[in-house]
């Protein structure tokens, strides 16, 4: 099995928020992102900052979750288009 490279992870978290009705608790994204917590929170962190992903607190404080912006669904629609155009000239991997 292939090793996935930064683009094809943050793809697969955006995915997995999107298939959660667009909010994603962050142990379902530990689990299913198949990423170490630390890694993980790495990759949240700056899908926070480049304002892909936004943190929600819930109301009683003892917890998050995450939500896709605008801007991640934008990402997984281009993202799309890439591979779909590589894999017609048989460049994907």
């Amino acid at each position: 099995m292939a090793r996935r490279n930064r683009l094809e992870i943050i793809h697969d978290i955006l995915q997995l928020v999107k298939q959660k009705s667009g909010r994603i608790k962050p142990t379902h994204i530990l689990y299913k992102s198949n990423l170490s917590y630390s890694m993980m929170g790495d990759y949240m962190e700056e899908l926070i900052g480049k304002g892909l992903v936004k943190e929600i607190m819930l109301v009683n404080g003892k917890g998050r979750t995450y939500e896709i912006t605008k801007k991640g669904n934008e990402y997984l629609s281009k993202y799309k288009l890439i591979s779909e155009f590589t894999d017609s000239f048989g460049l994907s991997e």
